[in-house]
């Protein structure tokens, strides 16, 4: 049936994993400082970096408006191609070494639509090599196989806030927007998903609180846990614990 909720398909930066601020920042430094670079981008500048998605557009976007003394290699683009790389390598060894651990109710809510037969995808502008890190070393070696669809990365050519990488999911698993809902963090998440037709359910994190996150079913600080509620900051509904029965009702909604 067209209007039976079919899939879940997740974004995976600030959704899953709060990997934003120690995670990728983190892992961007040490790549300048191996690159011997004198950039050091603090918590609050990586907040402004964040409304550019993708890792490389974030290093061009840094040196455009904030770096703009810096004196561009003639290989620009092997250049940022090279830090990106070895941005990633450093992101991978802290989830190899259990640094990032996945948001509350996230583990329980996947495990759950497993059980019930439900269809997951993943839809994020991080790498493949992040996004394996975070679910291998959270959930289990066994864990990627658990996602129909991964799309992530540079599969698509536009990043959120367009909406390719959700469509491209989609069209992946051969499902409809009235099949599936998305769960997001951000703006630029929001108006992705939201741009491929899907309903979405948003948990913030410290970067993107102060969001515009207008047309979400609701608005979560956390998925929540039974014994650590969540908070609903928008919606007219009623949540303790996102569980799938939950889900499903905020689908219909």
């Amino acid at each position: 049936m067209a209007n039976e909720l079919q899939a879940l398909i997740f974004d995976v930066d600030g959704t899953l994993a709060d990997t934003e601020r120690d995670g990728h920042r983190v892992a961007f430094n040490a790549a300048f400082v191996e690159a011997e670079l004198y950039w050091e981008w603090s918590e609050a500048l990586y907040g402004e970096l964040l409304s550019v998605t993708g890792g490389k557009e974030r290093i061009r976007f840094y040196l455009e408006k904030f770096n703009t003394d810096f004196e561009k290699p003639a290989q620009f683009d092997e250049f940022v191609a090279g830090l990106h790389a070895a941005k990633t390598r450093h992101f991978v060894e802290m989830m190899q070494r259990g640094e990032i651990p996945l948001r509350p109710g996230v583990e329980r809510l996947i495990k759950e639509a497993r059980t019930a037969n439900m269809r997951l995808a993943i839809a994020t502008t991080t790498t493949p090599a992040n996004v394996e890190a975070l679910i291998s070393n959270t959930l289990g070696s066994e864990a990627m196989q658990w996602f129909e669809v991964i799309a992530a990365g540079d599969v698509v050519p536009a990043k959120k806030p367009a909406p390719d990488i959700y469509t491209y999911a989609m069209e992946k698993m051969g499902l409809q927007a009235e099949q599936c809902i998305a769960f997001e963090d951000s703006r630029n998440g929001i108006l992705s998903s939201q741009g491929a037709g899907l309903k979405t359910i948003i948990t913030i994190n410290g970067y993107t609180k102060e969001d515009d996150f207008s047309g979400a079913v609701v608005v979560l600080d956390q998925m929540g846990e039974p014994n650590a509620p969540c908070q609903v900051l928008q919606g007219d509904v009623e949540l303790t614990c996102l569980d799938l029965a939950a889900v499903q009702r905020l689908f219909l909604a």
